[in-house]
């Protein structure tokens, strides 16, 4: 039916009725304005051993010029940027020279495609995500564990999307964060089977309702309706899947470290509160809460400022530099920095034992950046650590880098030869997405292909 017709509007307040059950409404085209409301879809697959994954993004890329590793091999060099993962260099690998080819120059999008790679219109047209390889991750690793991914932020958005390509929700602050992860339920268990009774009931109820107004409809409200209950369907899956955690306890964990993760802390105090953020990221994966955490270090606009080391200015501001050296020196230290609180990350996960090894060992970590260099919008030749991960098949020690030797040994004082290496990949086919598709392998998602993946790495197996 054409709904330009007007033969069929229905007020934005208008919902799916049954006997005793009422389901909103998505915002559909004869609501004007046309949205879509639909939400994550949960896999159903068998649980496996843990393996475990986590996706730390930095924005407006790095410094490339102090950055940027002249050699590969074992024997690299590693830059000022990195020495504090020096204690580290046996597990951990820097790469250099992927891309994603479907978003290159569109800058505006870097941290939404990281974990995606999705085509980005090129016209500005309306864009649509698809879904991020630590969902996918999740829907092998996550039926084991009480929550099937984390989605987190020190500030900005979720990195994580769903198969529909919507964004899934983020947290923000350390204290709910805790709360989810180890805080007792205000309401009694009774109360909380009642309440995941009613929702999960509601859903056949409204059912017939949804299909009359489904005939009524145009075709894209269709689509859209289709899209919405089958988010629903899928909040049935997840009721379920809530139901069935109500008889296992939350892990216990001492009083003195519970008032340590819950304390207070100034967003001023940047290195104690991204190491705040490490530590629960850490709890939640020695407990086995979880095995798939994706957390935003910093939005691409709003990445915070370091007053602890005399950085007052945002990455966004630093990255926009206009050749000020005294600019460029404050975005090596916030590099710096970054990397300092990564490397706590991995000093926590080494001291970790598990089953006589430690937890980095079950743990795939990537650390990096949509976006290579922030003054030239540049998002080819991506600052990417690859960590942890042995028990997974992973071998670390050398810089593996796409761009040499195609072009030599690039000399870092050309900052024109660098700004290219960002601008433009040296291998087309040396593809971010390679690297997601092997690290989906190494924890057991069964697929041939991620989004534009060409191969997976061997260079890093």
């Amino acid at each position: 039916m054409n709904i330009q017709s007007n033969k069929w509007q229905i007020n934005r307040r208008q919902a799916l009725r049954g006997i005793g059950a009422t389901i909103a409404l998505p915002l559909l085209d004869c609501m004007r304005p046309a949205m879509a409301a639909v939400a994550e879809k949960a896999g159903k697959v068998e649980p496996s051993a843990p393996k475990r994954s986590v996706f730390l993004y930095i924005p407006n890329g790095v410094n490339t010029l102090t950055w940027q590793i002249q050699k590969a091999g074992a024997d690299y060099e590693m830059p000022l940027s990195m020495k504090a993962l020096e204690k580290h260099r046996a597990n951990f690998t820097p790469i250099s020279g992927l891309h994603h080819p479907m978003v290159l120059g569109k800058h505006h999008n870097c941290d939404k495609v990281w974990l995606t790679g999705a085509n980005v219109p090129a016209d500005g047209g309306p864009f649509r995500n698809t879904v991020s390889a630590d969902q996918l991750i999740a829907e092998t690793q996550g039926p084991a564990t009480r929550f099937p991914s984390l989605e987190l932020a020190v500030t900005g958005h979720s990195l994580g999307w769903t198969q529909e390509g919507i964004q899934l929700p983020v947290e923000r602050s350390t204290q709910a964060i805790f709360n989810r992860l180890f805080g007792v339920e205000k309401d009694s268990k009774e109360v909380i089977q009642q309440r995941l009774n009613r929702r999960g009931s509601i859903l056949d109820l409204v059912i017939e309702d949804a299909r009359e107004m489904a005939r009524k409809v145009g075709s894209n409200d269709q689509t859209k309706l289709d899209e919405y209950l089958t988010a629903v369907r899928e909040l049935e899956v997840r009721t379920e899947r809530a139901k069935s955690w109500l008889d296992v306890p939350k892990p216990k964990i001492e009083d003195g470290l519970s008032g340590q993760l819950t304390r207070k802390v100034d967003m001023k105090q940047a290195g104690e509160y991204y190491r705040l953020f490490y530590d629960l990221m850490l709890l939640a994966l020695q407990t086995d809460s979880t095995r798939v955490i994706t957390c935003m270090l910093g939005s691409e606009s709003h990445g915070l400022a370091i007053p602890e080391i005399g950085v007052v200015q945002t990455r966004h501001e630093l990255s926009h530099h206009n050749g000020d050296p005294e600019q460029l020196r404050r975005l090596t230290e916030t590099d710096t920095f970054l990397v300092e609180q990564f490397s706590y990350f991995l000093d926590r996960l080494s001291d970790i034992q598990e089953s006589g090894r430690p937890l980095l060992d079950t743990t795939q970590v990537l650390w990096g950046s949509g976006m290579c260099y922030g003054h030239s919008h540049g998002n080819a030749n991506l600052p990417l650590l690859l960590a942890g991960g042995r028990s997974l098949g992973f071998k670390h020690g050398s810089h593996v880098d796409f761009n040499l030797p195609k072009i030599g040994k690039y000399d870092v004082s050309d900052a024109l030869a660098h700004y290219k290496l960002c601008g433009r990949p040296v291998d087309e086919n040396a593809r971010l997405s390679n690297l997601l598709l092997t690290m989906s392998h190494a924890v057991g998602v069964q697929t041939d292909r991620f989004n534009d993946s060409v191969r997976t790495l061997s260079e890093v197996l």
